[in-house]
């Protein structure tokens, strides 16, 4: 299968349909999306994925359905995509991770995100990656730095409603900066 990455525990991979359904039901868990604006309908879960599709077509990378290799079971998503207009790092490449909540705390996240970072540098020959994240998500900011990430500033995320406690992000970053 084309853009498939191996750790010891995880499978990174292009999407397949049967993804879809457990997609949505990550996205429409409030507790999964506490950090975002709102939760996702299945319609607007479907039309991430066929997002990131495109982005492997468009960008030579993207994020790749993760799944466990030892249960086969689909647990989220990790990878990389160009960083949103409007905001600090803007043109630049941000890696990514939702997963599941049945599968927080087991140290996939930062296994997945390390893979894609190897993919970045090794491959892509980035000089260096950004992630965001509302100030207040520790477990992603908790990520960020065990991968080896340092915080790189804060700012007004522009998708964010003015008001929403959510609006306050934090930048970090990792590798030599432009």
């Amino acid at each position: 299968m084309p853009w498939q990455r191996r750790t010891e525990r995880l499978i990174l991979r292009r999407w397949l349909s049967e993804d879809r359904e457990p997609f949505a039901a990550l996205n429409a868990d409030e507790e999964v999306r506490r950090h975002f604006v709102s939760t996702l309908t299945r319609e607007e879960s479907d039309a991430s994925v066929d997002r990131f599709e495109a982005g492997f077509d468009a960008n030579g990378y993207g994020l790749w359905a993760v799944e466990r290799r030892d249960t086969d079971e689909f647990i989220g998503f990790t990878g990389l995509s160009p960083m949103p207009a409007g905001i600090p790092g803007e043109g630049g490449v941000e890696v990514g991770w939702r997963l599941a909540r049945a599968h927080w705390g087991h140290g996939f996240a930062t296994e997945a995100a390390l893979e894609s970072l190897r993919f970045a540098f090794d491959e892509l020959g980035l000089a260096h990656v950004n992630s965001i994240t509302a100030v207040g998500n520790t477990r992603s900011r908790s990520v960020m730095e065990r991968i080896g990430m340092r915080q790189h500033g804060f700012f007004e995320h522009p998708a964010v409603p003015e008001g929403s406690p959510l609006r306050e992000h934090v930048r970090y970053v990792v590798g030599a900066l432009p």
